[in-house]
């Protein structure tokens, strides 16, 4: 692989008012370590880049690189918290933009699709992660960024009916959908046809927000509590 290009960006260091030119420097290593690591990453996978490989697309020292991570896993979990976060930004840009809330429900799901569909996403995020952090860590990571989305997305839909429901219930709603959003996630990065797998995926959990959106309009009462009955306003 070329040397990447990040890496002549070290050098070049503007200044910052009340940052010293060794601070500005040295962010700017690590910055570079991490892009050349995600590039890396992204087309080698984990197990097969080195640090080697990375230290030399990036033009620094290994003395550099430890100085900033411990080692290999620290450096991909760097990598891996940027690309989810600016995932999660991502979303959260396009969720600010929608009023309503079923719109916003659907938009949403569909920028989460197009999100896991990008090549950096899907090798580092959805097929590395679990196995490179561990599951806890990597749900510990997930739940950091992606959950807030969930979150908002499903006070909104349950906000839209006749119902008031305790933040238990909201948050039960929450981590049932936040799970099959990464289940779908994982189908779609694993997919020998991510659009076709997307497109299932937007039409299946569609459905469901649908579903929602009638119980809403129909005036229908969601369980308020422990095996609490559905009852209708009638």
């Amino acid at each position: 692989m070329a040397k990447s290009s990040v890496s002549k960006l070290v050098p070049k260091v503007p200044a910052v008012p009340g940052v010293s030119r060794r601070q500005q420097y040295s962010a700017s290593t690590k910055r570079a370590l991490v892009d050349v690591a995600e590039e890396m990453f992204t087309e080698h996978g984990y197990a097969s880049t080195s640090l080697d490989s990375i230290v030399a697309g990036a033009d620094v020292t290994k003395g550099a690189l430890y100085h900033h991570f411990s080692g290999k896993q620290a450096l991909f979990e760097a990598v891996f918290e940027r690309v989810e976060s600016d995932a999660a930004r991502a979303i959260q840009k396009v969720l600010r933009g929608k009023k309503d809330p079923w719109e916003k429900a659907r938009a949403g799901l569909r920028t989460f699709l197009e999100v896991v569909q990008e090549p950096g996403y899907r090798r580092i995020v959805v097929q590395e992660g679990p196995a490179v952090l561990g599951y806890e860590r990597y749900r510990e990571q997930e739940e950091r960024s992606t959950y807030a989305n969930v979150l908002e997305i499903m006070r909104s839909v349950l906000g839209a009916g006749p119902w008031e429901l305790e933040d238990e219930m909201l948050q039960t709603f929450s981590r049932i959908f936040f799970g099959a959003m990464a289940s779908a996630g994982e189908s779609v990065a694993g997919s020998d046809d991510p659009i076709a797998a997307a497109a299932r995926v937007e039409a299946a959990i569609g459905f469901m927000i649908a579903g929602f959106q009638a119980l809403a309009d129909a005036g229908v009462m969601l369980p308020t509590g422990p095996l609490g009955p559905i009852t209708t306003t009638d």
